[in-house]
């Protein structure tokens, strides 16, 4: 019963925003205010504490926020420069095929900003750039929320992989576990990229069959299919050097060297033509658009770009992002010395409430929000002699793009933080999130192994984090695969995959890519269309796990 009280907000976003199309700004609220409800009777909370997890909540969307609001205005700066047009003739240039498109900017742009900075960032900034080059804004953030999956694992140079960790570590210990948590650790990298690599090779390929499934004229997956060698060759071009990184350098680079590797490998075999579809492919004209497609603010100015004139150079167009990418690294990697540096500048706030854990840290430097986004956007103006106001007309643009994102965030990471924190209460009873997977382990027992990636999914959902879902359940995870008497390493490795591919559906990821392309309302559309391919990754993922416990014996 508890189980089902403490499942019940989640299942009131879901039918709110999957079923009657509710936008997030107005369906999170709701969802909150039910949770408040569950943890003031069920759980017996105490007023202040419920009123703690929820201001801590909000002080934490603004983490998000940052992101969003660096990522927007970098795109607005860029638009208003005119540095867009240029980046649009350019790719115009290396292909005018969508799927192709799709694939380099979205798979393999993306999942270079995943390896460096993660939470959401990539499709934060990769959607806008399609968006850029002419596809619907729906489009360009569906597209980009299934791509960003399988670099999730080893995103923010492998943030996800310690999370579990912080939690698995003390589970050695008490299992009197044969290993070391540092060995654990670098074997559990191994069997997460594996999986991954093996399922994820394909991810280029589905993603372009969704594409042309909803924007093309034949309402197909066959124009996908077309470009199936091209698709399966940009998998590999990322996954190989992936899976080789995690197995002989461990967690903090693979998705960073899979991207720097295959991105010029796929932009190379585009130039040439080398496994390229025989007909190119283009989304239903523009004057036929679904309303759902547009976005009031950002496609009729991405119109409007795309048949202004491209004066600038290619290199002072892209000079933006590549500024991101190099601050990107230089802050991320530790052995640089910057990274520490700037984990350190704090703003700190006390307890809320007295409460240890409602204590709030901003990190203002470390967020890619602040550094580089925002700061590039800066000094994207005097790179590019941008006049005054149109400057300011980028600024204006993004305070106004994010009146609806803020309301979404603040009303989704407070139910989230007050689900966390449930454990808050005086009969000592576990949080909701543990409540609910110990029910479902009950349920499933030995058929846990379909389960657990599930799990992770369920995770990355609510709090928009894969790091956050293995913090939430990979200790769950490693007690249950004791009981159980399976491989700790690999079920595991599910929850951290699962909590890799919940980030195409998590609430917090589809508002910010939303929110970037310009287009709000639909993020229940997207959330149900995503759902197949979550569930086909990670039911795939699953059952070749189950082959790996057949011909492994893996602690």
């Amino acid at each position: 019963m508890l189980a089902l009280l403490a499942f019940l907000p989640i299942m009131v976003v879901v039918i709110l925003m999957a079923s009657f199309n509710w936008p997030a700004k107005k369906a999170l609220p709701v969802a909150w205010a039910l949770t408040c409800i569950v943890a003031l009777t069920a759980w017996g909370m105490e007023i202040k504490a419920v009123l703690g997890a929820t201001i801590f909540g909000a002080l934490k969307a603004l983490d998000v926020l940052i992101i969003i609001f660096g990522a927007v205005l970098i795109l607005n700066t860029m638009k208003q420069s005119g540095a867009m047009a240029t980046i649009n003739k350019g790719f115009m240039g290396v292909t005018k095929d969508r799927r192709i498109q799709a694939i380099i900017i979205g798979w393999l742009f993306g999942a270079f900003i995943e390896g460096a900075a993660g939470f959401g960032t990539p499709a934060a900034l990769a959607g806008p750039l399609l968006v850029g080059l002419g596809f619907p804004p729906l489009a360009a953030a569906m597209v980009a929320l299934i791509y960003n999956s399988t670099p999730v694992s080893f995103g923010a140079v492998g943030t996800p992989i310690f999370g579990a960790m912080s939690t698995v570590s003390a589970n050695l210990t008490a299992a009197g576990a044969p290993m070391s948590a540092d060995a654990f650790r670098l074997l559990l990298t191994k069997y997460v990229a594996l999986p991954h690599a093996v399922v994820g090779t394909f991810i280029p390929l589905l993603g372009i069959c969704f594409l042309t499934k909803y924007f093309g004229e034949e309402k197909s997956i066959k124009p996908g299919l077309a470009a199936a060698p091209f698709a399966i060759f940009a998998g590999l071009a990322f996954t190989v050097p992936y899976l080789i990184t995690a197995w002989f350098l461990g967690n903090e680079f693979p998705s960073l060297v899979g991207a720097f590797i295959g991105l010029p490998i796929v932009l190379w075999a585009a130039k040439n033509g080398i496994f390229m579809p025989k007909t190119t492919w283009e989304f239903v004209p523009e004057n036929r658009w679904d309303n759902s497609w547009k976005s009031v603010m950002a496609a009729t100015a991405a119109t409007k770009e795309r048949k202004e004139e491209a004066t600038m150079p290619g290199w002072l167009a892209w000079a933006p992002y590549a500024l991101i990418a190099l601050i990107l690294v230089v802050t991320r990697v530790p052995a640089l010395g910057l990274k520490g540096w700037l984990t350190k500048q704090v703003i700190a706030l006390p307890a809320i409430f007295g409460y240890k854990a409602f204590t709030y840290n901003l990190a203002y430097l470390y967020l890619p929000g602040t550094v580089p986004f925002i700061l590039v956007a800066i000094l994207t103006i005097f790179l590019h002699r941008m006049p005054g106001d149109k400057a300011a007309l980028a600024w204006k643009m993004t305070f106004k793009q994010l009146v609806g994102a803020t309301i979404a965030l603040v009303f989704g990471v407070a139910m989230v933080q007050l689900m966390l924190n449930s454990n808050i209460n005086p009969s000592k009873m576990p949080s909701m999130m543990v409540t609910m997977a110990k029910a479902a382990a009950d349920i499933f027992g030995a058929a846990w192994p379909l389960v657990a990636p599930f799990v992770g999914v369920l995770g990355a959902f609510i709090s928009g984090s894969n790091t956050v879902s293995n913090i939430l359940f990979a200790s769950f995870q490693f007690d249950v695969a004791s009981q159980l008497k399976m491989s700790h390493t690999l079920i595991v490795a599910l929850q951290v995959i699962g909590g890799a591919v919940g980030n195409m559906i998590c609430v917090n990821n589809v508002v910010a890519a939303c929110a970037t392309v310009g287009t709000m309302g639909v993020e229940g559309t997207i959330i149900k269309r995503n759902a197949v391919p979550c569930f086909i990754y990670a039911i795939a993922a699953a059952f070749f796990v189950m082959f790996l416990m057949g011909v492994t014996n893996l602690y």
